[in-house]
């Protein structure tokens, strides 16, 4: 069992631990778990497995535990990457990974459904995104009731994760016509019921629990953008929650690579709920687009800027990483280190 240490501590992970104990299943709980989990807590989570004797993983959480859960499983079934770094990218495994059961606590990373996981190198203070569709989980159980005892905080930061999802896979170069199908529902849902979800009324919390996964759907498909690839450094040099700073970063880069997607920001808006767009602009609606999203942002409490996060002297640091990170490819507008430099400095 993979859990995180609080949900263990507030008796979330108990939910899950009573139906096994019913069914008379033994299990070894696992919670050396960091927000973002680091290569040490992968290797140790592989040394618990091993003693165990397990069969399979249950990955109770957000991404943190479901990411190191994934990890483990792969290199039990695939122990030449035992290092950990040598899985960054797309690896070369041969193996499936030992069976994972996803239980999700948060509506956001959609880990449960996609085929990455993401693990900080703390040596380096960089963030490594794994690529894999043998990581899978092979049950997902989305529960919107596992999800109610987030804190508003949380259910914010993962909820704008989960749109950063919808919105950069619908964005991104690999973009298709089956992928855009995912993306627009899940702006669309997300959109109507993260406020709910903050509030914890049981329609945002069902609402967000099928968007999140909705948009895993999508970009697990088609990969994500420079979003992602800016907050992920911000994860490994500062912990900063990786859905706080992708909501951050989102509206800043939406209007950054505002030119080249066509007119797909219109119908980013009119998911969002702007009325009128087809009488507008592309300047309109792009703009549309992006204030919508800051709105939202803003209506669930997420800071608008880094500037409590970032330190001037540490962005060519961050420009580096971002634009070497996984993700930055996939990206809809060609970029460099200078153009990535310039949108953190934007920010702060």
């Amino acid at each position: 069992m993979c859990s995180d240490p609080d949900l263990v501590k507030f008796g979330v992970t108990k939910k899950v631990l009573d139906v096994l104990d019913g069914a008379g299943l033994a299990y070894e709980v696992y919670s050396d778990i960091k927000p973002n989990p680091t290569i040490e807590n992968v290797q140790t989570g592989v040394a618990a497995y091993k003693k165990s004797g397990a069969d399979y993983l249950v990955a109770i959480g957000g991404g943190s535990s479901m990411d190191t859960a994934k990890a483990i499983g792969i290199i039990i079934n695939n122990p030449e990457f035992e290092d950990v770094v040598s899985l960054e990218g797309v690896a070369p495994t041969k193996n499936k990974s030992v069976p994972i059961f996803a239980v999700p606590t948060t509506a956001g990373t959609a880990a449960e459904v996609t085929i990455n996981y993401v693990i900080t190198d703390a040596a380096k203070n960089r963030k490594m995104v794994c690529v894999d569709p043998k990581d899978i989980p092979v049950v997902a159980f989305v529960d919107s009731d596992m999800m109610a005892s987030m804190p508003k905080g949380l259910t914010a930061a993962t909820g704008m994760d989960a749109l950063t999802h919808a919105i950069e896979g619908y964005i991104t170069a690999g973009a298709w016509e089956l992928s855009d199908m995912f993306h627009i529902k899940a702006i669309e849902i997300i959109a109507k019921n993260l406020r709910g979800a903050v509030d914890n009324t049981p329609e945002g919390r069902e609402g967000m629990a099928l968007g999140q996964y909705v948009a895993g759907m999508g970009f697990s498909n088609v990969g994500l953008g420079i979003v992602h690839s800016m907050a992920h450094p911000l994860g490994a040099l500062y912990d900063t929650p990786h859905g706080v700073a992708n909501a951050i970063i989102l509206p800043t880069v939406m209007e950054y690579n505002a030119e080249a997607t066509g007119e797909k920001y219109r119908e980013i808006a009119r998911a969002m709920g702007v009325e009128g767009v087809d009488s507008m602009t592309q300047e309109e609606y792009r703009k549309s687009a992006v204030d919508a999203v800051k709105k939202l942002s803003q209506d669930v409490g997420i800071p608008a800027d880094l500037k409590e996060i970032v330190k001037r002297e540490d962005i060519p640091f961050l420009a580096q990483s971002a634009y070497d990170d996984a993700c930055r490819p996939g990206n809809p507008k060609e970029t460099s280190v200078e153009d990535i430099t310039k949108l953190y400095e934007a920010l702060i």
